[in-house]
This record gives structure tokens, sequence and C-alpha cells, in this order.
């Protein structure tokens, strides 16, 4: 899911010296409540929902396009880096 969300945000022609960046979110309610707040605060991104069962519709990553950290992370700074 993670690389199905970072191609589907992409805007395409990055710079080279971009950065993917990996954040864990627990549970599908934080995520929805992450997602809620990036829409408030007019943040793109793309929400990725799951097509085939067992977690047919559940919502699984939300792709952002690259953006400056000090307007991006400051929405999902709080969120661990996947290890």
């Amino acid at each position: 899911m993670l690389v199905h969300a970072g191609g589907e945000s992409s805007p395409g022609n990055l710079p080279r010296d971009t950065h993917a960046v990996v954040l864990v979110v627990p549970t599908e309610a934080e995520l929805a409540r992450v997602a809620s707040v990036l829409t408030a605060k007019g943040i793109a991104f793309v929400a990725i929902h799951e097509d085939q069962p067992p977690w047919k519709d559940q919502l699984m990553a939300l792709g952002l396009a690259p953006g400056r950290k000090e307007v991006v992370g400051r929405w999902v700074s709080h969120l661990p880096l996947l290890k």
C-alpha cells in the first residue's frame, strides 16, 4: 500500500533529491483523523482504500505529494517513522 499511495500522490517530474518518508498510523480511525486534519488545512493527498476482501473499502494509506516540511510536517510530525 505504501508504494501505491506514493505513486498515486506523485505529481511526476520530481527533483532527483526528493525523499520519500513513511510514517506509521496505528489504526484506521487515526488514519481517517489525519485525513480530516489534512483536508481542513488544505493539504492535498490521495486516500487509498483496499478493494479486495477481507479489508474491502478500508482506508489503508494516505499519499501526500512532496511538500515543504514546514507546511506538511506540522500536521504529521507526531507520527513515528516506519523502521
